[in-house]
């Protein structure tokens, strides 16, 4: 299966605020974790009014550290890439400290009927200004662009910082890893539409949530297609083996993964089923693809 040129080498210092480029700082948080790797980053873009991007987790020694990183700035926005509880419980306390407005595309997606909330995701959070695909949030020497990309939550967004043709991908473009895409709200067919709608633009750094930049997006975002293309092929491989179970199938295609992944590589798997279940190309014996389903070609 095609590779994706991973970047593990990550410096930093927890607590300080450290220079990504010449608008761009992060404070990485003190959470890491195998899905957040070494932590959650929090950027603050430009100098003298400023954006804060993605608060992190409520820890009040991160909080300290962003507000310090700030001594002597405003903070004129809180940008939030999306509500996974590692980006946004400490978005109450910052905008209190500070008076920001908070911008995002939206509350927490709620669970279909019937289902479970979603674990990871942070059910009290509100934006106070809705940011739609495309628009615009202007600072002191600094514009940032909403891009919407879908998949790995309904309500992710990056965004593009034109001075320096950055993109803070969040956890839609990761260096470090793939995204996790969990079913019901984790969608594939939009986390491929969001993966390929990156490829026309001309940022030229990618700046995800966690983890390093990455300095040649572009090849990086065809290898996550490749990646995702890979893990469907491999599924068929295993159906035309017989019928087999998501655990069956992760137990084989995730071989070289360690166990207590599993059940999030499940997650994922699920995700292509589900795509294509609806596309036909998989079968379930009463028509639904879901965790417990047994699969057929």
């Amino acid at each position: 299966m095609p590779g994706i040129p991973f970047i593990k080498d990550f410096k930093f210092d927890y607590g300080t605020a450290m220079e990504v480029t010449p608008l761009i700082r992060r404070v990485v948080a003190n959470n890491p974790s195998p899905f957040t790797f070494k932590g959650t980053g929090t950027y603050i873009i430009g100098h003298g009014k400023v954006a804060v991007v993605d608060p992190g987790p409520d820890q009040q020694d991160h909080i300290d550290a962003v507000l310090r990183a700030v001594r002597g700035e405003t903070v004129t926005h809180i940008l939030v890439t999306h509500t996974h509880i590692d980006h946004v419980p400490a978005t109450p306390a910052l905008a209190k400290a500070t008076g920001a407005k908070v911008f995002s595309y939206g509350p927490h997606p709620q669970p279909p009927a019937g289902e479970h909330a979603e674990e990871a995701g942070d059910l009290s959070f509100a934006p106070d200004i809705k940011l739609n695909d495309g628009d615009m949030v202007q600072g002191d020497g600094w514009n940032v662009e909403a891009v919407y990309t879908p998949g790995h939550i309904s309500n992710h967004l990056c965004f593009a910082v034109k001075e320096d043709k950055a993109l803070l991908s969040g956890d839609h473009v990761m260096g470090w890893s793939t995204a996790v895409i969990s079913p019901p709200d984790g969608n594939m067919s939009d986390y491929f539409a969001s993966l390929r709608k990156l490829l026309p633009r001309d940022e030229t750094l990618y700046i995800p949530t966690h983890g390093a930049e990455i300095r040649d997006p572009n090849p990086f975002v065809h290898a996550y297609i490749e990646h995702r293309l890979g893990r469907e092929a491999q599924i068929l491989v295993r159906l035309k083996e017989g019928p087999q179970t998501i655990p069956q199938m992760v137990a084989k295609n995730y071989a070289d993964t360690p166990l207590h992944l599993h059940k999030a590589a499940g997650r994922s798997m699920l995700a292509h089923l589900v795509q294509m279940a609806k596309d036909g190309r998989v079968k379930t014996e009463d028509g639904r693809a879901t965790i417990d389903s047994t699969y057929r070609l």
